[in-house]
C-alpha cells in the first residue's frame, strides 16, 4: 500500500525574511550534510548551506518510507551524493538538483513523525519522537499551538494526500472541531468553505498537485472575508465525500471508473422538456404546478391533500426537472395516464396502487379457469414446463398447473386468461431457433528430412608374396597361395556406407614391384519433404458439446486378476471436441480439443501411439482464422565411424572413417475457423 501526502512547511518572520534576502541576491549552495544520533530513535540531520532558504515543500510516502524536501533556489555543492545514517529509523539522506531546486530525500525503515526549522544558515530536520504531532511535517520554526481567531476557530495545517485506489485527500487539523463547513461542487470545480475561521498566512498559498495522478489538480487556499475558502480544481470523473473525525476534517475526492460513470448516467433521470426560470419567495405549491401546467399544456389532476408553500429559485431548467425537485422537496409523487398527469402525496399514490393490485388478486382468485394447448417449435415442452413450475418463477398462479404431452411436444396449461397470456408471451421469446457454428479445424504436419553419407573401401595387395592384408578372412586365405588374391579380397579398410545409392570403386597404382593400391567410394544422399493437411469440421447449436473422430482402435492384450486374457482397445484418431458460445457481438467462444493420433513403434507390450493434442479455450470473430498452437521438432545427427589411430591422420584419415550427417524437421500447427451459421445455410 502507497499512499503520498504533501504538506506545507512554514518558516517563521524571521526566517522569512532572511530566505527573501538571500532570494533576492544569489541562490544558496548546500556544502555539507551531517548527522547526530540523539538517543532513543531520535536524529537530527542537518544540512549546511550559504543562504537560508524559504518556500520549502514537503512530500512523504508510507511505502516505501521516505521524505523529500524540494529546496528551491538552491544548489548541491556536497562531494557526495548520498550520506549513510543508519540511527534510529533512518537509512540514508540524498540529494539531486533539477529544475532550479534541490530535493534531498530521506530513506527510512518506516514512517515517523518530523520536525523542520532554520537554524542560522542551517536547515534542520528533526526525526523521531517528539518530533512532531503527525506524519506530516510542522511548520518549521512555527508554534505547535493552534492559530486561531478570536473565537477560537481556526485551521492549523493542511495536507495533500494520495489514496492507494488514486483518491485524492485534502485534510484539515481544525483547532475547534464545531467549526461551520459548507462544501459544494459546481461544475468541474469543489469548493470548502470554513465559515468564521482563521488560518496562518503561512497556509495561504496555492498546491499543484497534478503529479500526484488523482482527480485534484490544483489545491488554492484563500480568505474571503472572515471565511476560509479552499477550491479545489479538478480532472476527469469524480465523486465527492467530505467527513470528519474529531479535529481531522477531510475532503476526498474519489476518481470513477468508465463503468461506474456509465451506471451513473443510466440511473440519472433525462430531462428533456423546454427550459424556464422560476424565482418565488413563499409560494404554495398548488400555484406553482398550476404555472408549469399552463407553461407546457398539460392536463394536470392535482389531489385535495396537496398544500403548503414553497420558495425556489431555478434559471433555465428543463420544465420536467424543475416539477421532479418540486414534487420531492414537498413529499409528492405523479403518475402520467395518457395526456393526464396526476399529482398526489407519494404515500396517497403507494396506497391507492397497493388497493388496486389487492382488489386485481381478489378478482384473479374468482376468475374462471381456462385450458389452452400451446405448440412448442424448437425448444423441449418438457424444459419449458420445468421452467414455468420453478418457484422462484412464479409464471403461473397459485391455481395454474402445466402438463406435458411428449409425443407432440405440446403444452397442456391450465391458468387465468391473463396468466396464460403471459405464459405465450414467454414462449415466443424462448421458443425460437438456437443459432449454429460451423467449425473447422486443420492440423498440419510439415516433415523435411535430410541425409548425407561417405564411406571407402581401401586395399594394398602384392601379387608376388605370400602375406598381405584384407579386409576378411576370406582375402587372407587368398594370400596363402602366390598369385593376386580376387577383387573383393584385395581390401584393407572396408568402411562402406550402408545402402549406399552408388560406389566408384578404381584402381590407384600398380607399382613396378607387383604393388597394388585398390580405392572403392561410396556415397549416399537422400532428401525428402512431406506435408499432411487434416480438416475435422463439425456443425452444432449454440453452447453444445459435439466431437467429431475418425480413426483406429488399436487392440491390446490385457490379464486381468483371474488370470484370463482380455482384449482392449485404445483410440488412435484424429478429432475435434468442441463447446461453442456465441457473444451478442456475434464473437465465439471455444472450449475445444483437438487431437491427431498415430501408430507408433511396436514393443513387447504393443504398439506405442503418437499423440498430439490440444485443449484450450479461445475467443475468436466470425469467420476469421486463428493458430490455437504449434509444436516444431528438430533433430541433427552427426556419425562418425573410423579406424582408431588411421582415420585420425592429417591428409590419410578420410580413407579409414565414414561419415554421416542427418537433418530432421518437424512442424506441427493446428488452425481453427469458426463460422456462424445463418438463414439455414448448408455447408
Amino acid at each position: 500500500m502507497k499512499r503520498n501526502h504533501y504538506s506545507s512547511i512554514a518558516l517563521t518572520p524571521v526566517a522569512l525574511l532572511l530566505a527573501f534576502g538571500g532570494l533576492c541576491a544569489n541562490a544558496a549552495d548546500l556544502n555539507n550534510m551531517t548527522f547526530n544520533a540523539l538517543g532513543g530513535d531520535r536524529v537530527e540531520v542537518r544540512l549546511s548551506l550559504t543562504e537560508p532558504v524559504g518556500n520549502v515543500q514537503a512530500f512523504t510516502t508510507d511505502n516505501p518510507a521516505r521524505i523529500s524536501l524540494d529546496l528551491p533556489g538552491v544548489v548541491p555543492k556536497v562531494e557526495r551524493k548520498t550520506l549513510p545514517i543508519g540511527a534510529g529509523y533512518a537509512r540514508s539522506v540524498s540529494v539531486a538538483e533539477a529544475q532550479g531546486r534541490t530535493r534531498v530525500v530521506l530513506s527510512l525503515e518506516q514512517p515517523v513523525k518530523y520536525t523542520t526549522r532554520m537554524d542560522g544558515n542551517d536547515f534542520v530536520i528533526m526525526l523521531g519522537e517528539g518530533s512532531g504531532a503527525s506524519l506530516a511535517a510542522l511548520p518549521a520554526g512555527a508554534d505547535s499551538k493552534p492559530m486561531a481567531s478570536g473565537n477560537g476557530k481556526g485551521i492549523r495545517d493542511i495536507d495533500f494526500r494520495r489514496g492507494e485506489k488514486g483518491e485524492a485527500r485534502v485534510l484539515f487539523n481544525l483547532a475547534d472541531p464545531k467549526v461551520g463547513i459548507d462544501v459544494r461542487q459546481e461544475g468541474r470545480t469543489v469548493y470548502a468553505d470554513f465559515i468564521g475561521t482563521s488560518i496562518p498566512d503561512e497556509l495561504i498559498r496555492r498546491l499543484d498537485v497534478v503529479d500526484f495522478g488523482t482527480p485534484a489538480k490544483i489545491v488554492d487556499i484563500s480568505r474571503r472575508g472572515g471565511t476560509v475558502q479552499v477550491k479545489i480544481d479538478t480532472m476527469g470523473e469524480f465523486d465527492y465525500l467530505a467527513y470528519q473525525a474529531d479535529n481531522q476534517f477531510t475532503l476526498e475526492l474519489k476518481p470513477l471508473t468508465k463503468q461506474e460513470v456509465e451506471d451513473r448516467r443510466a440511473r440519472q433521470p433525462t430531462f428533456t422538456g423546454e427550459r424556464l426560470s422560476l424565482n418565488f419567495q413563499d409560494i404554495q405549491v398548488r400555484a406553482v404546478l398550476q404555472l408549469i401546467a399552463d407553461y407546457t399544456g398539460i392536463n394536470m389532476v392535482t389531489s385535495d391533500t396537496v398544500g403548503g408553500s414553497i420558495t425556489l429559485r431555478l434559471q433555465n431548467v428543463p420544465w420536467d426537472q424543475a416539477l421532479d425537485i418540486i414534487l420531492k422537496t414537498k413529499g409528492l409523487d405523479k403518475r402520467q395516464n395518457g395526456n393526464v398527469m396526476l399529482v398526489a402525496p407519494a404515500d396517497e399514490i403507494a396506497a391507492r396502487e397497493r388497493l388496486v393490485l389487492e382488489s386485481q388478486k381478489q378478482q384473479e382468485e374468482l376468475v374462471q379457469l381456462r385450458s389452452e394447448f400451446i405448440q412448442i417449435n424448437y425448444a423441449k415442452a418438457s424444459d419449458i414446463a420445468t421452467l414455468l413450475k420453478a418457484k422462484e418463477n412464479i409464471l403461473l398462479s397459485d391455481r395454474g398447473q402445466v402438463s406435458v404431452d411428449e409425443r407432440t411436444n405440446t403444452l397442456l396449461v391450465q391458468d387465468t386468461p391473463r396468466k396464460i397470456d403471459e405464459v405465450r408471451q414467454l414462449i415466443r421469446t424462448l421458443d425460437i431457433p438456437v443459432r449454429q457454428v460451423l467449425i473447422e479445424s486443420r492440423v498440419v504436419v510439415a516433415n523435411d528430412d535430410f541425409t548425407r553419407e561417405l564411406g571407402v573401401k581401401f586395399g594394398v595387395s602384392d601379387k608376388n608374396s605370400q602375406s598381405g592384408m584384407s579386409g576378411n578372412l576370406t582375402g587372407a586365405e587368398g594370400f596363402r597361395t602366390a598369385g593376386t588374391a580376387a577383387q573383393t579380397d584385395r581390401l584393407n579398410v572396408n568402411l562402406p556406407v550402408v545402402g549406399a545409392a552408388g560406389s566408384l570403386g578404381f584402381q590407384i597404382a600398380s607399382l613396378t614391384d607387383g604393388t597394388i593400391l585398390d580405392l572403392e567410394l561410396s556415397a549416399l544422399e537422400s532428401e525428402g519433404k512431406g506435408e499432411v493437411i487434416s480438416s475435422p469440421r463439425v456443425l452444432t447449436a449454440n453452447q453444445r458439446e459435439s466431437y467429431i473422430e475418425s480413426g483406429v482402435e488399436i487392440p491390446y492384450l490385457q490379464a486381468s486378476s483371474a488370470g484370463n486374457t482380455n482384449v482392449t482397445f485404445r483410440k488412435a484418431v484424429l478429432g475435434l471436441t468442441v463447446k461453442p458460445q456465441i457473444t451478442p457481438d456475434d464473437n465465439v467462444i471455444l472450449d475445444l480439443t483437438v487431437t491427431k493420433d498415430s501408430l507408433g513403434v511396436d514393443t513387447v507390450r504393443g504398439p506405442a501411439i503418437n499423440t498430439n493434442r490440444v485443449g484450450t479455450q479461445v475467443l475468436v470473430r466470425n469467420g476469421e482464422t486463428v493458430v490455437l498452437g504449434g509444436i516444431f521438432e528438430e533433430e541433427m545427427i552427426n556419425n562418425l565411424r573410423k579406424v582408431p589411430f588411421l582415420g585420425d591422420l592429417p591428409g590419410l584419415g578420410f580413407l579409414f572413417r565414414t561419415k554421416e550427417n542427418q537433418a530432421n524437421r518437424q512442424e506441427l500447427i493446428i488452425f481453427v475457423t469458426p463460422k456462424i451459421v445463418k438463414d439455414m445455410e448448408t455447408y
